[in-house]
């Protein structure tokens, strides 16, 4: 099993993450999207990390259609059996995965633009539902349990992100985000290296 993966990726981050809790051995691949390796745009036409390549041949590829591949064949389950519960974690997981969105959505328009036509106002619609995200976590955080799952995993790569991409703009005013943050780190060693990184 092979994962096609950017460092600096949160869904990487989350899906690898996600095989080594779920018991798989998976190896990760490191992928330049903007090569277009064919190892990539052969398996996922959308040329989009991260991609999932099974032993068997089948290319899976969203983060999301990952994460429940990994809780189907992993040894582990990634989410709770208990449908109210696994909802929870399902809905986290959108919702983290949403925030990442928005900030990448600046990133590649502070990036790939001439920074006389960046568009200020885009960056900012998005920061906002960003801001709302975070907001929302700081008053709804969910405890962080001795076996994390897929929505955890999703929180704590977004997390991840945001110490790499956006330091020092959006810790004020929320201290239990911060914390939830140092303490994964501290609880899941093993986990943690594998947040985003340059």
């Amino acid at each position: 099993m092979k994962i096609l993966y950017s460092p600096a990726s949160p869904y990487s981050a989350k899906v690898r993450m996600g095989a080594h809790l779920a018991g798989l051995d998976a190896e990760a691949v490191l992928t330049d999207t903007a090569a277009a390796p064919s190892e990539l745009v052969d398996n996922n036409p959308l040329g989009k990390i991260p991609t999932l390549l099974t032993d068997e041949g089948q290319a899976i590829f969203d983060s999301r259609a990952i994460m429940q591949y990994l809780d189907r064949s992993g040894s582990k389950r990634l989410y709770p059996r208990n449908a109210a519960k696994r909802t929870e974690a399902e809905v986290l997981e959108a919702l983290c995965d949403g925030i990442c969105d928005c900030l990448l959505a600046i990133m590649y328009e502070r990036r790939f633009r001439p920074e006389e036509i960046v568009h200020q106002e885009w960056i900012d619609k998005q920061w906002t539902k960003a801001i709302r995200g975070l907001d929302y976590l700081e008053g709804n955080l969910p405890r962080l349990p001795k076996t994390p799952n897929g929505g955890h995993l999703a929180l704590a790569a977004m997390l991840g992100y945001l110490a790499l991409r956006f330091p020092g703009k959006w810790e004020r005013g929320r201290p239990k985000l911060k914390r939830w943050n140092a303490k994964f780190g501290a609880n899941f060693p093993e986990l943690d290296p594998m947040r985003p990184k340059a």
